[in-house]
Protein backbone atom coordinates (compact mmCIF):
# COMPACT_ATOMS: atom_id res chain seq x y z
CA UNK A 1 0.00 0.00 0.00
CA UNK A 2 1.55 3.53 -0.88
CA UNK A 3 -0.33 5.75 1.36
CA UNK A 4 -3.41 5.99 3.54
CA UNK A 5 -5.47 9.11 3.88
CA UNK A 6 -6.45 9.54 7.63
CA UNK A 7 -9.42 11.94 9.05
CA UNK A 8 -8.44 12.83 12.34
CA UNK A 9 -11.51 14.48 14.79
CA UNK A 10 -10.77 16.50 17.86
CA UNK A 11 -13.94 17.30 20.64
CA UNK A 12 -14.02 19.17 23.37
CA UNK A 13 -15.61 18.61 26.58
CA UNK A 14 -17.95 21.49 26.42
CA UNK A 15 -21.86 21.33 25.93
CA UNK A 16 -22.40 20.81 23.64
CA UNK A 17 -19.60 19.41 22.83
CA UNK A 18 -17.70 21.22 19.73
CA UNK A 19 -15.32 19.53 17.34
CA UNK A 20 -12.82 19.91 13.96
CA UNK A 21 -11.61 17.56 11.85
CA UNK A 22 -8.56 17.50 9.88
CA UNK A 23 -7.20 15.29 6.90
CA UNK A 24 -3.64 13.34 7.59
CA UNK A 25 -1.93 11.79 4.38
CA UNK A 26 0.70 9.47 5.36
CA UNK A 27 2.77 8.44 2.28
CA UNK A 28 4.59 4.94 2.36
CA UNK A 29 7.58 5.46 0.66
CA UNK A 30 9.51 2.76 -0.83
CA UNK A 31 13.02 1.27 0.17
CA UNK A 32 15.14 -1.15 -2.63
CA UNK A 33 14.39 -4.28 -0.93
CA UNK A 34 13.58 -6.30 -4.36
CA UNK A 35 16.17 -7.53 -6.82
CA UNK A 36 15.05 -7.58 -10.61
CA UNK A 37 14.00 -10.46 -11.58
CA UNK A 38 14.40 -12.41 -15.24
CA UNK A 39 11.56 -14.13 -16.81
CA UNK A 40 12.54 -16.88 -17.75
CA UNK A 41 14.93 -17.57 -14.88
CA UNK A 42 17.20 -19.14 -17.41
CA UNK A 43 17.52 -18.62 -21.47
CA UNK A 44 18.66 -20.74 -23.97
CA UNK A 45 19.39 -19.41 -27.39
CA UNK A 46 20.37 -20.41 -30.31
CA UNK A 47 23.01 -18.56 -33.17
CA UNK A 48 23.29 -20.22 -36.65
CA UNK A 49 27.43 -20.00 -37.76
CA UNK A 50 28.50 -17.34 -40.46
CA UNK A 51 25.58 -14.74 -39.09
CA UNK A 52 27.34 -11.67 -39.25
CA UNK A 53 28.39 -9.33 -36.34
CA UNK A 54 25.81 -7.38 -34.63
CA UNK A 55 23.33 -10.40 -34.72
CA UNK A 56 20.84 -10.19 -32.09
CA UNK A 57 20.65 -13.59 -30.34
CA UNK A 58 18.39 -13.03 -27.54
CA UNK A 59 16.20 -10.22 -25.56
CA UNK A 60 16.94 -10.71 -21.60
CA UNK A 61 13.18 -10.02 -19.81
CA UNK A 62 13.42 -8.04 -16.10
CA UNK A 63 11.22 -6.65 -13.89
CA UNK A 64 11.23 -5.39 -10.80
CA UNK A 65 8.73 -5.38 -7.55
CA UNK A 66 10.29 -1.68 -6.00
CA UNK A 67 8.66 1.41 -7.32
CA UNK A 68 10.31 2.89 -10.51
CA UNK A 69 13.28 5.40 -8.97
CA UNK A 70 14.39 1.84 -7.35
CA UNK A 71 14.07 -0.22 -10.61
CA UNK A 72 14.74 0.56 -14.31
CA UNK A 73 16.69 0.94 -16.06
CA UNK A 74 18.80 -1.80 -15.34
CA UNK A 75 22.40 -2.25 -16.06
CA UNK A 76 23.60 -5.36 -17.39
CA UNK A 77 26.87 -7.59 -16.91
CA UNK A 78 28.22 -10.66 -18.75
CA UNK A 79 30.15 -11.81 -15.69
CA UNK A 80 31.39 -14.80 -16.83
CA UNK A 81 32.18 -17.14 -20.19
CA UNK A 82 32.63 -13.79 -22.27
CA UNK A 83 36.41 -14.28 -21.74
CA UNK A 84 36.78 -13.72 -25.65
CA UNK A 85 34.66 -11.15 -25.82
CA UNK A 86 32.52 -13.07 -28.73
CA UNK A 87 28.99 -11.54 -26.86
CA UNK A 88 27.99 -8.00 -26.65
CA UNK A 89 25.33 -6.94 -24.03
CA UNK A 90 23.58 -3.61 -24.88
CA UNK A 91 21.59 -1.54 -22.18
CA UNK A 92 18.35 -2.67 -23.35
CA UNK A 93 19.37 -6.25 -22.47
CA UNK A 94 20.14 -7.53 -25.98
CA UNK A 95 22.30 -10.03 -26.32
CA UNK A 96 24.39 -9.52 -29.89
CA UNK A 97 26.99 -11.76 -31.28
CA UNK A 98 30.49 -9.92 -31.11
CA UNK A 99 32.00 -12.08 -33.54
CA UNK A 100 31.46 -14.52 -36.60
CA UNK A 101 30.85 -17.83 -35.19
CA UNK A 102 31.84 -21.23 -36.37
CA UNK A 103 30.45 -24.21 -35.37
CA UNK A 104 33.45 -26.51 -35.95
CA UNK A 105 35.47 -24.18 -33.14
CA UNK A 106 32.84 -24.32 -30.44
CA UNK A 107 29.25 -25.09 -30.14
CA UNK A 108 28.27 -23.81 -26.73
CA UNK A 109 28.56 -21.06 -24.63
CA UNK A 110 27.39 -20.54 -20.99
CA UNK A 111 27.68 -17.06 -20.09
CA UNK A 112 26.32 -15.85 -16.47
CA UNK A 113 24.67 -12.09 -16.85
CA UNK A 114 24.08 -9.86 -13.97
CA UNK A 115 21.15 -7.54 -13.74
CA UNK A 116 21.95 -3.97 -11.58
CA UNK A 117 18.69 -1.82 -10.51
CA UNK A 118 19.09 1.57 -9.79
CA UNK A 119 18.04 1.84 -6.40
CA UNK A 120 20.62 2.83 -2.96
CA UNK A 121 21.88 0.22 -2.16
CA UNK A 122 21.61 -1.43 -5.54
CA UNK A 123 20.17 -4.95 -6.02
CA UNK A 124 21.32 -7.46 -8.15
CA UNK A 125 20.31 -10.54 -9.94
CA UNK A 126 21.71 -13.00 -11.89
CA UNK A 127 20.52 -15.64 -14.50
CA UNK A 128 22.84 -17.99 -16.71
CA UNK A 129 22.46 -17.89 -20.60
CA UNK A 130 23.31 -21.05 -22.83
CA UNK A 131 23.77 -20.32 -26.63
CA UNK A 132 24.04 -23.05 -28.98
CA UNK A 133 25.93 -22.20 -32.52
CA UNK A 134 24.74 -24.11 -35.01
CA UNK A 135 25.79 -24.58 -38.54
CA UNK A 136 24.47 -22.28 -41.25
CA UNK A 137 21.33 -22.88 -43.09
CA UNK A 138 21.21 -25.71 -45.54
CA UNK A 139 17.77 -25.61 -47.06
CA UNK A 140 16.29 -22.60 -49.56
CA UNK A 141 13.11 -21.64 -47.97
CA UNK A 142 9.89 -22.32 -50.13
CA UNK A 143 7.15 -19.74 -50.91
CA UNK A 144 3.80 -20.70 -52.03
CA UNK A 145 2.84 -18.68 -55.77
CA UNK A 146 0.02 -15.72 -54.47
CA UNK A 147 -2.55 -14.41 -56.94
CA UNK A 148 -4.31 -11.30 -55.40
CA UNK A 149 -8.00 -10.29 -57.00
CA UNK A 150 -9.02 -6.26 -55.82
CA UNK A 151 -12.22 -5.55 -57.01
CA UNK A 152 -13.03 -1.34 -56.21
CA UNK A 153 -15.08 1.17 -56.92
CA UNK A 154 -14.08 3.73 -60.02
CA UNK A 155 -10.86 5.24 -58.21
CA UNK A 156 -11.95 4.87 -54.73
CA UNK A 157 -9.64 1.98 -53.63
CA UNK A 158 -8.51 3.55 -49.49
CA UNK A 159 -5.92 0.40 -49.49
CA UNK A 160 -5.25 -1.85 -46.76
CA UNK A 161 -3.90 -5.50 -46.01
CA UNK A 162 -4.89 -7.60 -49.38
CA UNK A 163 -3.04 -10.71 -48.55
CA UNK A 164 -0.42 -12.60 -46.79
CA UNK A 165 2.62 -14.94 -48.46
CA UNK A 166 3.00 -18.37 -47.25
CA UNK A 167 6.49 -19.66 -46.66
CA UNK A 168 8.31 -22.20 -44.97
CA UNK A 169 12.16 -23.06 -44.58
CA UNK A 170 13.44 -27.23 -43.34
CA UNK A 171 16.26 -25.34 -41.50
CA UNK A 172 14.54 -25.41 -37.63
CA UNK A 173 15.68 -22.25 -36.46
CA UNK A 174 16.10 -19.75 -40.02
CA UNK A 175 14.36 -17.17 -39.44
CA UNK A 176 12.54 -15.52 -42.74
CA UNK A 177 12.28 -11.76 -43.99
CA UNK A 178 10.43 -10.81 -47.24
CA UNK A 179 11.06 -7.91 -49.17
CA UNK A 180 10.27 -5.91 -52.32
CA UNK A 181 11.83 -4.18 -54.72
CA UNK A 182 11.74 -0.71 -53.84
CA UNK A 183 10.61 0.87 -57.21
CA UNK A 184 7.24 -0.93 -56.34
CA UNK A 185 6.81 0.91 -52.99
CA UNK A 186 5.31 3.40 -53.89
CA UNK A 187 2.14 1.57 -54.21
CA UNK A 188 2.79 -2.05 -52.63
CA UNK A 189 4.72 -2.68 -49.07
CA UNK A 190 5.24 -6.12 -47.65
CA UNK A 191 5.80 -6.48 -44.04
CA UNK A 192 9.44 -8.37 -43.64
CA UNK A 193 8.56 -10.62 -40.58
CA UNK A 194 5.14 -11.73 -41.72
CA UNK A 195 5.02 -11.16 -45.39
CA UNK A 196 1.53 -9.55 -45.37
CA UNK A 197 1.27 -7.59 -48.45
CA UNK A 198 -0.45 -3.80 -48.37
CA UNK A 199 -1.36 -1.97 -50.80
CA UNK A 200 -1.71 2.01 -50.79
CA UNK A 201 -4.53 4.19 -51.73
CA UNK A 202 -5.24 4.61 -55.05
CA UNK A 203 -4.97 1.78 -57.33
CA UNK A 204 -5.31 2.76 -61.29
CA UNK A 205 -7.22 -1.05 -62.85
CA UNK A 206 -5.04 -3.91 -64.30
CA UNK A 207 -2.43 -6.31 -63.74
CA UNK A 208 0.92 -6.06 -61.07
CA UNK A 209 3.47 -8.13 -60.91
CA UNK A 210 5.29 -8.31 -57.81
CA UNK A 211 8.62 -8.11 -57.41
CA UNK A 212 9.07 -10.02 -53.69
CA UNK A 213 11.53 -12.03 -52.32
CA UNK A 214 12.03 -14.53 -48.96
CA UNK A 215 15.59 -14.97 -47.52
CA UNK A 216 16.65 -16.97 -44.67
CA UNK A 217 19.46 -14.68 -44.09
CA UNK A 218 21.55 -17.38 -46.31
CA UNK A 219 19.41 -18.09 -49.46
CA UNK A 220 17.13 -16.20 -51.09
CA UNK A 221 13.94 -16.81 -53.55
CA UNK A 222 11.54 -15.08 -55.32
CA UNK A 223 8.01 -15.26 -55.08
CA UNK A 224 5.50 -15.03 -57.61
CA UNK A 225 2.96 -12.66 -56.84
CA UNK A 226 0.40 -11.54 -58.65
CA UNK A 227 -2.29 -8.16 -58.34
CA UNK A 228 -5.36 -8.02 -60.26
CA UNK A 229 -7.29 -4.71 -60.04
CA UNK A 230 -10.55 -4.62 -61.34
CA UNK A 231 -13.08 -0.91 -61.02
CA UNK A 232 -16.33 -1.46 -60.58
CA UNK A 233 -18.65 0.67 -63.08
CA UNK A 234 -22.18 2.29 -61.58
CA UNK A 235 -24.29 0.64 -64.37
CA UNK A 236 -22.85 -2.59 -63.02
CA UNK A 237 -24.76 -2.88 -60.14
CA UNK A 238 -27.93 -2.07 -61.74
CA UNK A 239 -27.86 -5.73 -63.38
CA UNK A 240 -26.42 -7.85 -60.38
CA UNK A 241 -27.58 -11.45 -59.56
CA UNK A 242 -26.90 -13.03 -56.31
CA UNK A 243 -25.73 -16.84 -56.04
CA UNK A 244 -26.74 -17.61 -52.11
CA UNK A 245 -24.00 -20.92 -51.71
CA UNK A 246 -24.86 -23.30 -48.25
CA UNK A 247 -22.62 -24.64 -46.15
CA UNK A 248 -19.64 -23.15 -46.98
CA UNK A 249 -16.55 -19.95 -45.59
CA UNK A 250 -15.65 -17.14 -47.57
CA UNK A 251 -12.07 -18.85 -47.31
CA UNK A 252 -13.29 -22.09 -48.91
CA UNK A 253 -14.79 -20.97 -51.44
CA UNK A 254 -11.74 -18.41 -52.46
CA UNK A 255 -9.26 -21.26 -52.15
CA UNK A 256 -11.08 -24.05 -53.12
CA UNK A 257 -14.22 -23.23 -55.38
CA UNK A 258 -14.14 -19.61 -57.02
CA UNK A 259 -12.11 -20.79 -59.97
CA UNK A 260 -13.81 -23.30 -61.10
CA UNK A 261 -17.26 -22.15 -59.99
CA UNK A 262 -16.29 -18.90 -62.14
CA UNK A 263 -15.52 -21.35 -65.30
CA UNK A 264 -18.35 -23.56 -64.77
CA UNK A 265 -20.08 -20.26 -64.60
CA UNK A 266 -19.06 -18.31 -68.13
CA UNK A 267 -19.75 -21.73 -69.65
CA UNK A 268 -23.71 -21.81 -68.18
CA UNK A 269 -24.49 -17.72 -69.14
CA UNK A 270 -22.37 -16.46 -71.53
CA UNK A 271 -23.67 -15.91 -74.83
CA UNK A 272 -20.83 -15.09 -76.30
CA UNK A 273 -16.75 -15.84 -75.24
CA UNK A 274 -15.71 -12.28 -75.52
CA UNK A 275 -18.39 -11.09 -72.75
CA UNK A 276 -17.08 -11.15 -69.28
CA UNK A 277 -18.07 -12.35 -66.20
CA UNK A 278 -17.36 -9.79 -63.36
CA UNK A 279 -17.39 -11.19 -59.52
CA UNK A 280 -18.22 -7.94 -57.62
CA UNK A 281 -18.07 -9.57 -53.92
CA UNK A 282 -18.69 -12.17 -51.78
CA UNK A 283 -19.41 -12.12 -48.35
CA UNK A 284 -21.26 -14.24 -45.51
CA UNK A 285 -24.87 -13.78 -44.62
CA UNK A 286 -25.41 -13.13 -40.83
CA UNK A 287 -26.77 -15.25 -38.57
CA UNK A 288 -26.01 -18.35 -41.19
CA UNK A 289 -23.51 -20.45 -42.37
CA UNK A 290 -24.28 -19.50 -46.00
CA UNK A 291 -22.38 -16.93 -48.95
CA UNK A 292 -23.53 -14.56 -50.94
CA UNK A 293 -22.23 -14.19 -54.13
CA UNK A 294 -22.53 -10.78 -56.17
CA UNK A 295 -21.63 -10.98 -60.02
CA UNK A 296 -22.61 -9.15 -63.47
CA UNK A 297 -22.11 -10.20 -66.77
CA UNK A 298 -20.91 -7.30 -69.20
CA UNK A 299 -21.18 -7.39 -73.08
CA UNK A 300 -18.65 -7.44 -75.67
CA UNK A 301 -20.09 -4.16 -76.77
CA UNK A 302 -20.17 -2.43 -73.21
CA UNK A 303 -23.91 -3.21 -72.01
CA UNK A 304 -25.15 -5.94 -69.46
CA UNK A 305 -26.93 -8.44 -69.21
CA UNK A 306 -30.29 -8.18 -67.58
CA UNK A 307 -31.02 -9.47 -64.25
CA UNK A 308 -33.91 -11.60 -65.54
CA UNK A 309 -31.98 -13.58 -68.29
CA UNK A 310 -29.23 -14.34 -66.08
CA UNK A 311 -31.97 -15.68 -63.43
CA UNK A 312 -33.32 -18.11 -66.28
CA UNK A 313 -30.03 -18.94 -67.75
CA UNK A 314 -29.07 -19.86 -63.94
CA UNK A 315 -32.68 -21.63 -63.06
CA UNK A 316 -31.73 -24.03 -66.15
CA UNK A 317 -27.99 -24.57 -65.18
CA UNK A 318 -28.23 -25.34 -61.36
CA UNK A 319 -27.95 -28.81 -61.63
CA UNK A 320 -25.00 -28.40 -63.35
CA UNK A 321 -23.60 -25.50 -61.15
CA UNK A 322 -24.13 -27.62 -58.05
CA UNK A 323 -21.72 -30.21 -58.85
CA UNK A 324 -19.26 -27.69 -58.17
CA UNK A 325 -20.47 -25.72 -55.05
CA UNK A 326 -24.27 -26.46 -53.84
CA UNK A 327 -26.64 -23.66 -54.07
CA UNK A 328 -29.04 -22.26 -51.86
CA UNK A 329 -30.57 -19.52 -53.68
CA UNK A 330 -30.23 -17.06 -56.76
CA UNK A 331 -31.72 -14.05 -56.19
CA UNK A 332 -32.52 -10.61 -57.89
CA UNK A 333 -35.43 -9.50 -55.81
CA UNK A 334 -35.24 -10.28 -51.72
CA UNK A 335 -37.51 -8.93 -50.27
CA UNK A 336 -36.62 -10.46 -47.01
CA UNK A 337 -39.75 -11.58 -46.34
CA UNK A 338 -42.15 -8.25 -47.37
CA UNK A 339 -45.38 -9.09 -48.65
CA UNK A 340 -45.69 -6.64 -51.13
CA UNK A 341 -48.64 -8.42 -52.64
CA UNK A 342 -49.79 -6.94 -55.59
CA UNK A 343 -47.42 -4.28 -55.85
CA UNK A 344 -43.75 -4.65 -56.85
CA UNK A 345 -40.70 -5.26 -54.76
CA UNK A 346 -38.02 -2.81 -56.10
CA UNK A 347 -34.34 -3.95 -54.81
CA UNK A 348 -31.11 -1.73 -54.41
CA UNK A 349 -28.08 -2.38 -54.19
CA UNK A 350 -25.73 0.07 -52.79
CA UNK A 351 -21.26 -0.75 -52.32
CA UNK A 352 -19.49 0.53 -49.72
CA UNK A 353 -15.93 0.91 -50.91
CA UNK A 354 -14.10 2.23 -48.02
CA UNK A 355 -15.23 -1.11 -46.59
CA UNK A 356 -13.10 -3.86 -47.77
CA UNK A 357 -13.39 -7.41 -46.97
CA UNK A 358 -9.83 -9.26 -47.66
CA UNK A 359 -10.48 -13.09 -47.65
CA UNK A 360 -7.08 -14.73 -48.15
CA UNK A 361 -5.38 -18.27 -48.47
CA UNK A 362 -2.33 -19.45 -49.19
CA UNK A 363 -2.93 -19.13 -53.01
CA UNK A 364 -5.64 -16.86 -53.57
CA UNK A 365 -6.37 -13.79 -51.84
CA UNK A 366 -10.11 -11.85 -52.64
CA UNK A 367 -10.20 -8.27 -51.84
CA UNK A 368 -14.08 -6.79 -52.15
CA UNK A 369 -15.90 -3.79 -50.94
CA UNK A 370 -19.33 -4.91 -48.62
CA UNK A 371 -22.24 -4.56 -49.99
CA UNK A 372 -26.08 -3.76 -48.62
CA UNK A 373 -29.13 -4.92 -50.58
CA UNK A 374 -32.34 -2.77 -49.77
CA UNK A 375 -35.51 -3.85 -50.56
CA UNK A 376 -39.30 -2.21 -50.60
CA UNK A 377 -42.86 -2.34 -51.73
CA UNK A 378 -43.66 -0.03 -54.43
CA UNK A 379 -47.51 0.38 -56.18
Amino acid sequence: ISGYSLVIQARDSGTPPLSSSVTVNVDISDVNDNSPVFTPANYTAVIQENKPVGTSILQLVVTDKDSFHNGPPFTFTILTGNEEEEFTLDPQGVLRSAVIFKHMVATEYVLCVQAKDSGKPQQVSHTYVQVRVIEESIHKPTAIPLEIFIVTMEDDFPGGVIGKIHATDQDVYDVLTYTLKSEQKSLFKVNSHDGKIIALGGLDNGKYVLNVSVSDGRFQVPIDVVVHVEQLLQEMLQNTVTIRFENVSPEDFVGLHMHGFRRTLRNAVLSQKQDSLHIISIQPVAGSNQLDMLFAVQMHNGGFYKPAYLIQKLTNARRHLENVIRISAILEKNCSGLDCQEQHCEQSLSIDSHSLMTYSTARISFVCPRFYRNVRCMC
